[in-house]
């Protein structure tokens, strides 16, 4: 495999999702073969297949929840699971982390491209690689293909953010990284498991460059996790036959489209830009970058084009496509009908336009690993834009994300420990016409997918020491609708010679609000050594050497207000004060409550 995006890919023209990632491009095989004349769509057994396939998803979650070991898998869930047809095209996803499960199908694409005839039942492919449509590094993929009466008719697969992945930093995120092999172990489409039988060199070659042994039960938990999701599909098959499943799949297909279709036709025709903005490159003091997005609606199709972003860093702060548009895709999801299925009809009608060479498709070898969080300014950029004509769907700014990731050797156990403080990093969601924004949700790739951490299970699998983590008063935007509020977390950290990562763009602008309302806080993380000294890490940093005893404080405030605060319920705006949601000072200088 060359080292840059392969030629079958055409992602160095950056016009448009390349056909193999394109959910719009149609496949030249027709997978529809066995279906007949006389084939006739039940529209209960139609409703039996979508409920399957989401049933199947999910007890993949399940397994996964219940089988993985490291903290950021089992307890926060960063993963997903999916199920997709012979040629790739999405069935159904459990999205536990959206931004992670809409980059599953253009590499599902990609590898029934890349291996061609020679995939084989038992096969297993690992996959993690940027450069040949991966989302991020750390997020190791593991695809299944299931054979039915020997015709590949489907995939399971599942994503997860892997504890380590090499590279030149512990847990895999380098502030300092100018390209990929300062990041991470490049994984491109590679069979670990061929026709049933162990490829141990493979699988020895992968782990010899990770630090973690946890990542190696992790990964056998994934695979795991797609051996139960082939079984029910094949479970599925056995019963209703092959004739039956192709048919309904493409009626399933039809459906979906015509929902996402009917709900873009509510959107005037015309074109919307907006921006989100994006600050430093972990290498350029002052460095500050422009995402632009042209929205273009034309009856019943959407397109989102990105030309006029700024271009790529020399530093850390770039994404790829497959997490850039995946952002889209779960921005436009949270403003039309919730009930539509999740598979390939859905993402038919949107057309995504990401030239390379931009901060959000950056050209082969630059460093990526900060690209799925690229997705909150791009967000930003989709709800400024549409604000003005769907005013009851967009939301106010979510909180932005400021977070940090802690290793070292835990001096209880004499082992390497990595953990991201999900706990401290979850800010609220921006509000909207009729609602309060949510508390303590998240970063909006997450869409509140991202579970936090129990206490107990962080000061087991950390030597941290929990000190305070609670709801902060003030934090949210004030409104009509106010936002989410964020949260302060305190802990005392528990190993000498801690190395701290922080990534993010919270400290530098709040979530802004819409139609009235008031913009939430700031973000910030401070360590106070045992001597006295404070340290303001920067928002793209690395620091070695913490010490043991340093009290880290981390504020992530809340999410945007919507509307006039002046006019929010003076019943609930009372029990907000008393509750200590809302100070008396500030209910007073933004609400003017007389109480």
């Amino acid at each position: 495999m060359n080292a840059a995006v392969p030629s079958s890919i055409p992602a160095a023209s950056g016009s448009a999702l390349p056909s193999s990632a394109n959910p719009s491009a149609q496949p030249e095989t027709n997978m529809n073969e066995s279906r007949t004349e006389t084939t006739t769509i039940d529209p209960i057994l139609l409703s039996v297949y979508a409920r399957t396939f989401r049933s199947i998803t999910d007890e993949m979650s399940i397994s996964m929840e219940q089988t993985t070991r490291s903290p950021i898998l089992c307890e926060a869930k960063d993963y997903v699971t999916g199920l997709y047809d012979g040629e790739g095209r999405m069935l159904e996803q459990t999205e536990n982390l959206p931004i992670l499960a809409f980059s599953l199908a253009p590499v599902c694409k990609y590898i029934k491209e890349y291996f061609g005839d020679e995939i084989y039942p038992g096969d297993v492919i690992f996959h993690n690689d940027v450069f040949s449509l991966g989302n991020q590094n750390n997020d190791v993929a593991v695809f299944k293909p299931v054979f039915f009466q020997d015709r590949l008719v489907a995939w399971t697969a599942v994503k997860g953010h892997q504890a380590d992945i090499g590279g030149n930093v512990a847990g895999g995120y380098n502030p300092n990284a100018v390209e990929v092999w300062q990041e991470a172990l490049r994984i491109p489409p590679v069979k670990v498991v061929e026709r049933g039988k162990l490829r141990k060199d493979v699988w020895n070659l992968i782990f010899a460059n990770v630090r973690l042994d946890i990542v190696q039960h992790d990964m056998k938990a994934e695979m795991g996790a797609c051996t139960v999701g082939e079984r029910r599909v094949l479970e599925l098959l056995d019963k209703y036959g092959l004739a039956s499943f192709e048919a309904h799949k493409q009626a399933l297909f039809d459906a979906t489209r015509r929902m996402m279709e009917a709900e873009i036709a509510k959107i005037p025709n015309g074109r919307y830009s907006g921006e989100g903005r994006v600050y430093y490159d972990g290498r350029h003091e002052g460095s500050k970058f422009t995402i632009r997005v042209d929205i273009d609606v034309e009856d019943n199709r959407i397109r989102f084009d990105y030309s006029r972003t700024d271009a790529q860093t020399n530093g850390f702060v770039n994404g790829t496509f497959t997490s850039s548009a995946s952002a889209t895709i779960l921005t436009l999801l949270q403003m039309v009908n919730p009930d539509i299925p999740h598979n390939e009809g859905m993402v038919e009608p949107i057309e995504i336009v990401i030239p390379e060479g931009t901060i959000l498709n950056a050209a082969y070898p630059k460093a990526t690993t900060f690209g799925n969080h690229l997705c909150p300014p791009n967000a930003d950029a989709i709800q400024r834009a549409l604000a003005p004509v769907l005013p009851d769907r967009v939301t106010a700014g979510w909180n932005n994300l400021l977070a940090s990731l802690t290793t070292g050797i835990d001096p209880h156990t004499n082992e390497k420990y990595v953990d991201i403080g999900f706990m401290g990093l979850k800010g609220g969601s921006g509000a909207m016409l009729g609602t309060d924004g949510y508390d303590h949700i998240g970063m909006i790739d997450a869409s509140g997918g991202v579970l936090d951490q129990d206490y107990e299970m962080f000061e087991q699998q950390t030597p941290h020491t929990l000190l305070r983590h609670e709801l902060l008063e003030d934090s949210a935007g004030a409104g009509q609708w106010r936002g989410g509020l964020g949260v302060e977390t305190i802990f005392r950290i528990g190993s000498d010679d801690t190395q701290l990562v922080t990534f993010g763009d919270g400290d530098f602008e709040p979530a802004f609000g819409l139609f009235g309302g008031g913009d939430a806080g700031l973000n910030f993380i401070r360590l106070r050594y045992p001597d006295g000294r404070e340290v303001v890490p920067r928002n793209k940093d690395l620091i070695t050497g913490v010490p043991k005893g340093t009290i880290y404080h981390q504020v992530a405030s809340g999410g945007g207000g919507y509307g006039d605060p002046k006019k929010r319920d003076r019943k609930v705006l009372a029990e907000e004060v008393r509750n200590g949601m809302i100070s008396r000072e500030k209910a007073r200088e933004l609400y003017g409550w007389e109480g």
